[in-house]
């Protein structure tokens, strides 16, 4: 747990770069480039909550193809200074230490409390995370496992890449449909679970993504669940002045 006093802190999540195609992805990657532009003259912190990627994998020697600006300017805002934060998402569990050698950003595997200018934060993916999601936390458990990975990287890159690619867009959050909708604060999973943890200690701010809705619930009169939305539909994401947190929409230009 780290206190310290800030500017502004900024927070998105689920970009999933890579879909659903090279075309339609690098348009959304033109207007989040944008926006870490304005993270870096305005903010003095930056969180990323996971899947930046709709499929990521690194072989010892080889990253995914693409992407080069973003990273780029990922490396960018941590070389002035900024720090960068990155919680690993579902889509992106087979990363290892390419962030952290090559762009300087600070990797996270589980969620984590912060404190700044004296307001608790609860910051992580989500995924998994919920009192029920019994199948995908099993899936999880077999991507996370040291052979499964050993097996993945028996495939060539051209062969792996392409058929983890193909799999992620198979995934229900790119395609949307009704996991889309608000199901209400006894269904959803991730009030639940921050239900549950503020029950256990006080955080100001529960923060997550996954969910790929912008959603701002009040837990109790002193706490508040954020979830970030995505950069697929909503572009949304989170900023911290120093006393408050507000959920906004990036107007794309």
């Amino acid at each position: 747990m780290r206190v310290t006093k800030i500017k502004k802190i900024y927070f998105a999540s689920d970009q999933h770069f890579g879909a659903p195609n090279k075309n339609l992805s690098a348009e959304r990657e033109r207007h989040f480039i944008n926006w870490l532009h304005m993270v870096e003259k305005e903010g003095s912190e930056l969180f990323l909550l996971g899947d930046l990627f709709d499929f990521w994998f690194e072989y010892s020697k080889v990253v995914p193809k693409g992407f080069v600006r973003v990273l780029g300017k990922l490396a960018a805002i941590t070389d002035s200074g900024i720090p960068v934060h990155y919680f690993v998402g579902n889509h992106d569990l087979w990363v290892r230490d390419y962030f952290e050698k090559e762009l300087n950003i600070k990797m996270y595997y589980e969620p984590k409390d912060f404190i700044y200018n004296n307001v608790s934060f609860f910051i992580g993916h989500g995924d998994g995370l919920g009192p029920r999601d019994i199948s995908y936390k099993l899936i999880k458990k077999v991507f996370k496992n040291p052979v499964a990975k050993k097996l993945f990287q028996i495939l060539h890159p051209d062969l792996g890449i392409r058929m983890g690619q193909f799999l992620s867009l198979k995934n229900k959050w790119i395609s949307g449909g009704n996991e889309m909708k608000y199901l209400g604060e006894d269904k959803e999973l991730l009030i639940q679970y921050s239900k549950r943890k503020l029950k256990q200690r006080h955080r100001d701010y529960f923060i997550f993504g996954h969910r790929h809705l912008p959603l701002n619930v009040r837990l109790d009169k002193n706490s508040t669940y954020i979830n970030l939305g995505d950069w697929i539909t909503h572009f949304t994401y989170g900023v911290f002045d120093g006393k408050k947190l507000e959920l906004k929409k990036w107007e794309k230009v």
